[in-house]
């Protein structure tokens, strides 16, 4: 949300399972998670979903698979 970058960066750094990147030269930020499992992928989706400072949110789904 405008002039709300501030407030959702601090939040988002005190989830355990986040780390943010702020873009230097947009209004955005990259938010990268690491969870064990679906379950707890969901949970933490749900609580960033829920934050009133968030305006959109994109999704890109990553995973490391054995070789």
């Amino acid at each position: 949300m405008k002039g709300k970058k501030e407030e959702l960066l601090i939040t988002l750094k005190s989830f355990d399972q986040c780390e943010v990147i702020p873009a230097e030269n947009q209004d955005i930020l990259a938010l990268v998670t690491d969870t064990e499992n679906e379950k707890e992928d969901e949970i933490l989706k749900e609580k960033i979903e829920a934050l009133s400072s968030l305006k959109l949110l994109a999704l890109v789904s990553g995973f490391n698979t054995p070789q």
